[in-house]
């Protein structure tokens, strides 16, 4: 695989009046050709932004964005305006659908701005609509009305998808049918895709890659999995699904380094830090297991609440005098009570720390 496109330190820098905002700074990352690349951030975090950059809509500041090895920054405008119609497909969260044309013309005036487009008929057919191609949009569902601004965008054949939360208008059940359909066909076409979304499990499901920003800044950038088991800061580790962030002290006790409270030891494997500095633990409710209190590792859990979620129990108490909550699988913890006093313990190799010092 190779670069296909690379932010070389990105900067944008609004002006309104006497305020200047920063919505990019130095931002810099690489996306391979043919991988599906999510954007993920809270609102005002640059995501928009950062696309429209990519799109060619709005123009840098300072740095370099190359695509395929051509530097979009100094595209001229007629360059720009090939670049925008005939190398970029757009899919936003409203669809923008004529409502007087059917799907079909609807795909096929996009095709008209192309020299050699893809038939809109099998483009549709290739997104799920090949029965549904003459009705209007106002005989389409919300998820049909998105797979049609889908099929809008491919068309054209571009070298680049790029889609600004566009399952964000859809309820909950067609907006994982759409993830997973975008998903399979994305992987079928081979189009580098670029994909901006605020929900974090939007962001875990549909990438190859996920670039997390915060307040302007990347604050970390990799595979999904290592994303959320190794989150780089406090802000990553709780954005991307919720962790428990329990503080101590670290220390090593008989060669084994742990991060230690009162009545708590968590072990860690010390990638940094000294003996006596203070430090915050990231740790996923999933990771911990129950044992008994001789086991080795095992720290007191006092359960206050439980709440069924229909994957897994919700348990929420304290770990010590911390309060920590628990996702636990199986017919066991349904079996415990509001109130119980339980041991359990949690592997190094699942805790990320972070030195406060």
């Amino acid at each position: 695989m190779q670069d296909f496109v690379v932010f070389d330190h990105v900067c944008k820098t609004y002006q309104m009046g006497d305020v200047r905002i920063e919505a990019l700074k130095d931002a810099s990352f690489t996306i391979d050709e043919g991988e599906i690349c999510v954007i993920v951030g809270q609102s005002g975090a640059g995501k928009t932004t950062l696309l429209n950059i990519l799109g060619g809509m709005d123009r840098l500041t300072s740095g370099h964005v190359l695509l395929a090895g051509e530097d979009v920054a100094d595209y001229s405008r007629k360059r720009l305006t090939t670049y925008r119609r005939h190398e970029v497909g757009f899919v936003f969260q409203f669809y923008n659908l004529l409502p007087n044309m059917t799907a079909l013309e609807n795909v096929q005036i996009a095709s008209q701005l192309c020299k050699d487009p893809l038939p809109a008929d099998e483009v549709l057919r290739q997104v799920g609509l090949g029965e549904r191609m003459q009705n209007f949009p106002a005989q389409l569902s919300g998820g049909e009305q998105q797979r049609v601004a889908l099929a809008r965008a491919l068309v054209t054949k571009p070298n680049i998808l790029l889609l600004d939360e566009p399952l964000s208008a859809l309820d909950r059940k067609v907006r994982a049918e759409m993830q997973y359909e975008i998903r399979n066909l994305q992987r079928q076409i081979g189009t580098t895709t670029v994909f901006v979304t605020h929900d974090q499990e939007e962001a875990l499901t549909m990438s190859d890659q996920i670039i997390l920003l915060h307040d302007g800044q990347i604050e970390q950038q990799g595979d999904p999995f290592t994303i959320y088991s190794q989150p780089a800061s406090v802000f990553a580790s709780d954005f991307l699904g919720k962790a428990n962030l329990l503080s101590g002290v670290l220390a090593c006790e008989d060669g084994v380094w742990c991060v230690c409270s009162e009545n708590v030891r968590i072990p860690v494997n010390h990638v940094g830090g000294r003996e006596g500095d203070t430090v915050k633990t990231a740790v996923r409710g999933e990771y911990f297991e129950f044992c008994t209190p001789e086991t080795e590792g095992a720290n007191p859990f006092h359960l206050e609440k439980k709440i069924f979620t229909g994957l897994s129990w919700k348990l929420i108490g304290t770990l010590g005098t911390q309060p920590l909550d628990i996702s636990a699988l199986g017919t066991h913890a349904g079996t415990l009570s509001e109130g119980d006093n339980l041991f359990v313990r949690i592997r190094p190799e699942n805790v990320v720390y972070y030195n406060n010092n």
